[in-house]
């Protein structure tokens, strides 16, 4: 007699939406790449307080991605190893409790593998929000940029998020400009907050995967004995 799937039905649908989730991050993450490779690598043509126009860089010098590459990374992990080894490891549990009674190998192998790419969600938002707040409120000097064209900008070091609010916050020339940095920055927001839910679904699925491993492994211990304790087959002590 196998143990009841208890947890199994909602491992089944905490998966669904990790993965979900994850797919949504890394589209957040590739639209933002993608937007630094065209147009926001620009020019802006802006405004300069000290009289006529300035052609201003779509990056500056030092521009800060580690943070989208960790976040990239939490999502692909997510997806792959913990949503798509989710589906073998369930199914191979499932096939071992009808064939054995007991549980799969992989599934404790593939929780262990949820349990780092919890971790690394983790790490993830703590270093995209602790990077960003770093930065937060940095202006753009009109008279370095307007000096620095063709080269890019290069005070301070800046995050794609803080760098582009910065540059809306100069006059820009064109309204095209202002419309598609103002799109690309609420992806960029959007991929930011997305770590805490998927830090979120995380964390669900690793609780229930490990209430389930929990609950199996005691009920496996109760299996074959009496309600006073006795092993069958046994005499009573």
């Amino acid at each position: 007699m196998a143990p009841t799937q208890t947890y199994l039905k909602f491992i089944y649908g905490a998966l669904l939406l990790l993965s979900i989730d994850a797919a949504i991050s890394m589209g957040f993450v590739s639209s933002m790449v993608a937007f630094l490779h065209t147009k926001g690598g620009g020019p802006f043509e802006v405004e300069n307080p000290a009289g006529g126009t300035f052609q201003l860089r779509g990056e500056p010098a030092n521009l800060i991605t580690d943070q989208g590459h960790t976040t990239n990374g939490a999502g692909g992990t997510a997806l792959v190893l913990v949503g798509f080894g989710g589906i073998i490891a369930l199914l191979l549990e499932n096939k071992s409790r009808k064939k054995t009674g007991k549980s799969s190998p992989f599934f404790y192998v593939w929780a262990v593998i949820v349990i780092l790419s919890w971790l690394l969600t983790l790490t993830a938002l703590i270093y995209t929000f602790a990077v960003t707040n770093m930065h937060w409120n940095q202006t753009i000097d009109s008279g370095i940029a307007a000096d620095s064209f063709p080269a890019k900008y290069p005070k301070d070091s800046w995050t794609p998020e803080n760098w582009y609010s910065a540059v809306l916050d100069l006059d820009l020339v064109n309204d095209a400009d202002v419309d598609v940095i103002n799109h690309n920055l609420r992806l960029m927001r959007g991929w930011r907050y997305n770590i805490i839910v998927l830090f979120l679904l995380g964390f669900i699925l690793m609780d229930l995967v490990i209430l389930e491993i929990a609950r199996s492994r005691k009920s496996r211990g109760n299996y074959g004995r009496t309600p006073s304790g006795d092993v069958y087959g046994t005499d009573p002590k």
